[in-house]
């Protein structure tokens, strides 16, 4: 899995495992939510800067972003559609 790849993966489950939308994501950090959809897809292609946002509003070190997923690993799922507030932090 390439470096974009597992940044798109690692987010998901970043996100996902604490409930928060893209919409709350992008928001806390500072960024339209179509482009967090964009890196999630592996189709953007985040900054430094930006992935140190993330790490700090997902409350995650850095490096999870590039945690290679076990071996037969289901992609995480995305939360239910509907717009959601978010989790508190």
């Amino acid at each position: 899995m390439n470096g974009r790849a597992l940044v798109a993966w690692n987010l998901r489950r970043l996100r996902t495992a604490r409930g928060l939308s893209q919409e709350r994501l992008a928001a806390d950090t500072g960024v339209d939510r179509a482009y967090v959809s964009e890196l999630e897809r592996g189709q953007g292609n985040a900054s430094v800067d930006l992935l140190d946002r993330l790490a700090e509003v997902l409350r995650a070190p850095l490096s999870e972003f590039f945690a290679e997923p076990i071996e037969g690993q289901a992609r995480p799922e995305p939360l239910p559609a509907g717009r959601k507030s978010g989790a508190k932090h």
